[in-house]
């Protein structure tokens, strides 16, 4: 029986994940869904709570855990099958060297993250083309939504982030985000109270003077000095005033006293 305060999280957590299955619909009968599962707390605890909608809700969904092993030295193979056999799902471990592409392609001082997903995401989209999956979902949580939102913003000079759902280039697939609501705290909290057994990667955190890494300090250090402060910018990425920016092509600031504003959505979101 959990304690008390262990039910308020699970609640919380939950709840947080089916507002954004009834504001986006990122399940929907008939899917059949790749759960992209690295071994960290965040895949883990988004594998939960997807189950938890397939056996709290009427939609008929067929879920799939799906682990790539990219080869990286060290990395545990034995942990995630048996996890995923005691867990009673079906799943599957796909094999790629990409640690070694990574390695040989990038010098030294280069940070891996950017090559090292691209090539996952490849392998993945592959085989979720190969078994006929129309969805896969990441387990990307609230603090990563606003870290890319602001890594666009200082470095890429665009307002864009991680939206709930979008389609890929081909449109054959759909990328769902279920955690995107979920505080990355509350998620370490529900992982230590699960106790996954959690794989790390030391490939990406090893690295100096990462970007994302100086974006989460400089969000913490604006959370501990105005608490809810990342609530609120969440809250701002939902409530989108395309008049009030400078994007022409968002808005016909020519033909804004005659025309309706023209609001349109450059990649391929849902």
């Amino acid at each position: 029986m959990l304690e008390k305060s262990h039910m308020k999280l699970v609640r919380s957590l939950r709840r947080s994940v089916w507002n954004v299955q009834d504001e986006f619909g990122i399940v929907e009968e008939g899917d059949k869904i790749l759960v992209c599962l690295s071994g960290g707390k965040d895949s883990y605890t988004m594998l939960d709570m997807l189950v938890n909608i397939q056996k709290g809700s009427e939609l008929n969904f067929e879920l799939i855990a799906l682990n790539l092993d990219q080869k990286q030295p060290g990395f545990p193979e034995d942990i995630l099958p048996r996890y995923l056999e005691n867990y009673g799902i079906e799943y599957k471990i796909l094999e790629k060297n990409t640690y070694k592409i990574v390695t040989e392609k990038l010098g030294e001082n280069q940070t891996m993250c950017s090559l090292c997903s691209r090539l996952r995401r490849g392998t993945i989209y592959e085989y979720a083309r190969e078994i006929g999956a129309n969805k896969i979902a990441l387990g990307h949580h609230r603090e990563d939504v606003l870290e890319t939102f602001f890594l666009n913003l200082f470095f890429g000079g665009k307002l864009e982030t991680m939206p709930p759902k979008f389609l890929t280039d081909d449109e054959q697939i759909t990328v769902i985000r279920p955690l995107i609501y979920c505080a990355e705290q509350l998620i370490q909290e529900y992982a230590d109270l699960r106790e996954f057994p959690i794989i790390p990667c030391n490939l990406c955190g090893s690295q100096p003077k990462m970007q994302r890494q100086m974006i989460k300090e400089m969000l913490n250090a604006w959370e501990k000095e105005y608490p809810d402060r990342k609530e609120i910018m969440m809250t701002s990425l939902k409530n989108v005033h395309p008049s009030h920016l400078l994007d022409k092509s968002s808005f016909d600031f020519k033909d804004f006293l005659t025309e309706q504003p023209i609001f349109t959505i450059k990649s391929k979101v849902l």
